[in-house]
């Protein structure tokens, strides 16, 4: 069933510093619960608002947390690790779980800099492990869906399909990036493995090569009509783009589309247009592809040229302009005597916010026009809705929210942020109110 099938991490998914405090917790005794929060310090200089992402994986994580046998005989080994008692590897990691509570941010959700995407309430050494992989899970696909959203935003309802997975850091990349360019407004994905994986619409043309595996191009065309029928889809820049719209027009070959990939895409579509159009081929639209990122698009739709959809790939599967959000994961609160109490950071540039919080956005009349990072039992700001929700109760999901919930969600909640705040260029910062005292 797609979305159900995700392979999971394992327990060693994370630096050593963080299993070497969570072997000094189990010497100290140190047990008792901790609150962190995982937020971004800033936004990048591209960007005006995040857009959440990640959290069914970092989800799917937490609840699978395990160390295997052959895992705890690799850390034996470790010598970082090697004053440790016998008793942590044999009884306290062979029994490790997280059982901890999460309340996060959901997916789709537009999010800015100083906000918790998730507050993670746990024993400490639990709510410490995971931190490499609760940063990691859900910070690339963030970024990957902010910049989907810019792209979505810069098409103005054209189709944009997703295909960057030979782009991204490694096919697993590839598979998150299509997940979270799809969350955050896109078409449909060529990797089929994230089709199979979460039931994202697959898309896809052919390749130059298969224009020169033939002798000559109507063959090549031909070919792929009589294999495709009516879905068929042709590359027209392999050789000379009007030279093979005429030929197609001439041919009686009615392809579903056609994709260029290089050259002057607005004045060559133009052509295209004015050519099947003459031939009776109104229907057949054209698809744009080629280092295309939003603000190439932006220019294109502007120009008023007659393409139909663009395919994005390394600017949306690496987050090109912004790769690595300032995503940290910090200590909000620690029990002591029996009680939680706010806990602070107080480094030069990487002061933190103590306590545990609660986001707040304040609506009106269906645009919002400020969020209040407050404490979690402060009154809320009249007219606010809570963005903070409880995910997971004692180590335990509460829900899976199917994927198109998620994108519908997305596209709801961007649109409710103010126009100058989607601008792509120049524009406007979102305010974020912060009541907490230091």
């Amino acid at each position: 069933m797609p979305g159900h099938s995700e392979p999971m991490l394992s327990a060693l998914s994370t630096d050593l510093y963080e299993l070497t405090m969570v072997g000094g917790y189990y010497v100290a005794g140190l047990s008792g619960h901790a609150t962190f929060d995982l937020f971004v310090r800033q936004l990048p200089a591209t960007r005006n608002y995040l857009v959440a992402a990640g959290l069914e994986q970092a989800l799917d994580f937490l609840e699978s947390l395990r160390f295997t046998a052959e895992e705890i005989a690799f850390l034996r080994t470790v010598p970082a690790l090697a004053r440790l008692p016998s008793a942590f590897f044999d009884e306290y990691l062979a029994d490790f779980r997280f059982t901890g509570d999460v309340s996060a941010i959901d997916e789709g959700t537009p999010v800015f800099a100083q906000e918790p995407l998730m507050r993670v309430t746990a024993p400490l050494a639990e709510a410490q492990l995971v931190e490499t992989a609760l940063i990691a899970e859900v910070m690339f696909p963030t970024a990957v869906a902010s910049r989907a959203s810019r792209v979505v935003q810069a098409a103005g309802g054209r189709g944009v399909m997703e295909f960057g997975a030979r782009r991204a850091h490694g096919i697993d990349a590839g598979i998150r990036a299509a997940r979270a360019a799809y969350l955050a407004g896109f078409d449909s994905s060529s990797l089929v493995e994230a089709g199979r994986r979460f039931g994202i619409p697959l898309s896809g043309t052919m390749a130059h090569s298969w224009v020169m595996a033939f002798g000559d191009e109507p063959s090549a065309f031909r070919a792929y009509a009589e294999a495709f029928g009516e879905r068929a889809v042709f590359i027209l820049d392999t050789y000379d783009a009007l030279a093979a719209a005429r030929m197609i027009a001439a041919s009686g070959l009615t392809p579903k589309a056609v994709r260029l990939d290089s050259g002057d895409l607005v004045a060559t579509s133009r052509e295209v247009r004015r050519i099947f159009d003459d031939h009776g081929l109104g229907d057949t639209s054209i698809v744009a592809s080629g280092d295309l990122d939003e603000l190439r698009i932006a220019e294109i739709v502007a120009s008023g040229a007659p393409i139909d959809g663009f395919g994005v790939g390394t600017a949306v599967s690496t987050s090109s302009d912004a790769p690595a959000l300032s995503g940290v994961y910090k200590l909000a609160e620690m029990e002591r005597n029996g009680r939680l109490v706010p806990a602070i950071k107080t480094s030069p540039g990487k002061r933190t916010y103590p306590g545990s919080k609660q986001v707040w956005r304040v609506l009106s009349d269906g645009v919002a026009v400020e969020d209040v990072l407050a404490l979690s039992d402060a009154v809320p700001p009249p007219g606010a809705e809570p963005l903070l929700k409880e995910v997971m109760k004692k180590g335990v999901r509460l829900s899976r929210p199917p994927l198109t919930e998620i994108r519908e969600r997305c596209r709801r909640q961007v649109a409710q942020l103010p126009d100058d705040v989607r601008r792509l260029i120049d524009g406007r910062n979102y305010p974020v109110r912060i009541r907490i005292g230091s």
